[in-house]
């Protein structure tokens, strides 16, 4: 038996509802598993001490002061049940607030000079483009193969001569 298993059923264990070969196995597990007797430990320790507790005795009024105040909250619950919320009457209060609001507001920002914006004057020009960069065979040859860039610039530096060269060779034919 491994532990999670264990303590699947330790419940059962406990109240002494498992069959017996059941029982016998866990057990034989918890001689083996020192984690899983440390739990069963524990969990017959705290069952002990509520077992222990003295019992509570209600007072002989108890039955009748619950049932008052159960009645209370039904009869709350009833009440606020029955509120449906605010009525047209707040709903056009708020409503002619909002908008004494918004005017005002607009009143205020209204008020004073308007100050004139004037922007500069945009110019503009297209920049120089750079200079085209030009690729030293020298440079790439001495680089290592072994990146696939320089092989690639190379190519498309040679694209042209090759495309000029192969279309001379099949116009001659």
């Amino acid at each position: 038996m491994d532990c999670s298993k264990f303590r699947e059923r330790h419940v059962a264990f406990v109240d002494e509802m498992l069959p017996e070969a059941d029982f016998v196995a866990m057990q034989r597990h918890l001689l083996e598993c020192a984690s899983c007797a440390r739990h069963d430990t524990t969990i017959r320790r705290g069952l002990l001490v509520v077992r222990n507790l003295p019992r509570v005795e209600p007072s002989s009024d108890f039955m009748a002061r619950l049932n008052a105040r159960l009645r209370e909250v039904r009869a709350r619950d009833a009440a606020v049940a029955a509120y449906r919320g605010p009525g047209w009457g707040s709903f056009f209060t708020t409503a002619a607030g909002v908008v004494i609001v918004g005017v005002l507001a607009a009143g205020v920002m209204e008020m004073g000079p308007r100050p004139e914006i004037a922007l500069a004057p945009v110019v503009a020009s297209r920049p120089a483009l750079p200079p085209q960069p030009i690729i030293d065979h020298t440079y790439v040859l001495s680089a290592s193969a072994g990146i696939p860039v320089w092989t690639a610039a190379l190519l498309a530096e040679q694209a042209p001569e090759r495309l000029l060269s192969q279309s001379v060779r099949l116009a001659a034919r």
